[in-house]
């Protein structure tokens, strides 16, 4: 093999030329260094640095997985045992965990090398990534536009072709939006599919789950075989799987009922050429043999309040905690103002305002369920408008006054399946006329992650996405 043929291959190719011996995790990862060198400083992807870290693993010799000696990056809100964990967060800039994750253990098990860790904005709040402490990660597509967030990094990488495939999460549409607007493939899972422990049960109230972004479908459905399942701390699991998902992509999805909406779920316009993109992929799909059908569901409850009181408490806490770590009042030099606002307002609310958010939030997983009993899958925008451009959504400003409506037309459709609980996935079917990644939603009902990925190996086939690549790219 010639290193010029690594981005050629995906996470599990890769995996088997190691295991033919046609190639050494070593000289993987010297090239997956080699290629952060060469476009890193462009995208600003990988922030935290730990190549000695891999190379450790390789040499106390790496676990036989699906992935043994595939390079990865973890996402840097992921707690793994001697590296540093930033949380995107100034306060937490020399923060090294003591222990790993259980989404980190699973995936050190799968036997990736773990050279590095992908930028988040601060604790991940944000559909884009341009944190304070580390400065904006951009689209490798068009450098003046973000990556997406909060898994913007990971998306970055990958697109770029740094790696195949790299650590994600999705509280909010985390995976599903940077794999929209870097132009890969990101399926969130089952709520409680995936492991988010050992410190705490679940993430903001349920809604987020670990997975990946890739260039390809085998690796998601490879990597959500390996790290599935409960711990002994879950409070509720997912139902279990058939049969292992890297043989659902081998299995015909048959004929679907498919809904779809070219329109936003606030009724508001969305940008033409998404429009059109959807009706285009929609017209596809019936080509497929599907049944198509234009229907969208009607939400009892917005989501976006209650996004802000949940993830808004949730911040709260974390905030009172780093503030009795550091033993002081936290001030705009530790954390943005964004973040700060969130915490002050969630303060002010009460246990009555959270639980009320939680009834909303199951009135809108209730109609969701209901609206799935008459399709297998629902076909919309991942986002409204093309990627973002990079300083438009400032966490920093003095007036933040304009970032609900601004994520109103941005991101308004993912949050919902956060809520239900139900997988969803954005694939990346489309490109605008500036060239710019324009991803497709599609949902299934709670534990079919099985249906999405048959399909999605099905859209993989009928437009392949994995030889386009963006201007920067190692």
């Amino acid at each position: 093999m010639t290193f010029k043929e690594y981005g050629n291959y995906d996470g599990l190719g890769l995996a088997e030329l190691v295991r033919a011996k046609q190639v050494s995790p070593v000289e993987l990862l010297d090239e997956a260094i080699a290629r952060t060198a060469k476009v890193d400083p462009q995208i600003n992807a990988v922030v935290v640095k730990h190549y000695d870290y891999a190379r450790k693993q390789i040499e106390a010799g790496l676990p036989n997985g699906p992935f043994t000696g595939v390079p990865f990056l973890l996402k840097d809100l992921e707690l793994l045992a001697g590296t540093r964990t930033t949380s995107g967060a100034t306060a937490l800039k020399d923060y090294v965990a003591d222990h790993n994750g259980t989404a980190a253990a699973r995936f050190l098990a799968s036997g990736v090398t773990v050279f590095g860790k992908s930028s988040s904005p601060e604790f991940g709040l944000m559909p884009t990534t341009e944190s304070r402490l580390f400065g904006p990660t951009r689209n490798p597509w068009n450098l003046e536009h973000s990556s997406g967030g909060s898994s913007g990094g990971a998306a970055a990488a990958v697109a770029a072709r740094i790696l195949p495939v790299a650590h994600a999460s999705d509280g909010g549409g985390s995976i599903r939006i940077p794999a929209s607007a870097s132009g890969v493939f990101g399926l969130k899972p089952t709520r409680a599919r995936t492991p988010l422990g050992p410190d705490r049960g679940e993430g903001w109230g349920g809604f987020s789950c670990n997975h990946v972004v890739s260039i390809s479908v085998r690796d998601s459905a490879a990597m959500l075989d390996a790290i599935q399942g409960p711990e002994a701390s879950s409070p509720y699991v997912a139902p279990p799987p058939e049969r292992p998902y890297a043989e659902e992509i081998t299995r015909e999805p048959g004929k679907l009922r498919v809904f779809f909406t070219d329109k936003s779920p606030y009724g508001d316009a969305i940008d033409p050429e998404i429009a059109s993109a959807v009706r285009d992929v929609a017209k596809m799909l019936s080509g497929l043999g599907h049944h198509v059908e234009e229907r969208a569901p009607s939400l009892p409850a917005d989501p976006a309040v209650v996004m802000a009181t949940i993830v808004g408490a949730n911040t709260a806490l974390t905030v009172r905690l780093i503030a009795q770590r550091l033993g002081r009042t936290v001030t705009d030099r530790d954390f943005e103002k964004l973040t700060l606002a969130s915490s002050h307002n969630a303060e002010k609310a009460n246990a009555a305002d959270y639980v009320a958010a939680q009834l909303a939030a199951f009135q809108i997983s209730r109609s969701l369920a209901a609206f799935f009993e008459h399709c297998d899958v629902f076909l919309s925008p991942t986002l409204c408008t093309p990627p973002v451009r990079i300083g438009e959504l400032n966490t920093m400003a003095e007036d933040l006054s304009f970032i609900p409506g601004a994520l109103r037309r941005y991101m308004p459709g993912t949050s919902m399946f956060n809520m239900s609980g139900q997988p969803a996935m954005s694939v990346p079917l489309a490109w605008n006329a500036a060239g710019l990644p324009l991803g497709m939603m599609f949902a299934a009902r709670y534990g079919d992650e099985a249906t999405l990925f048959r399909l999605a190996a099905q859209l993989e086939q009928a437009r392949p996405w994995k030889d386009r690549i963006p201007p920067v790219c190692a």
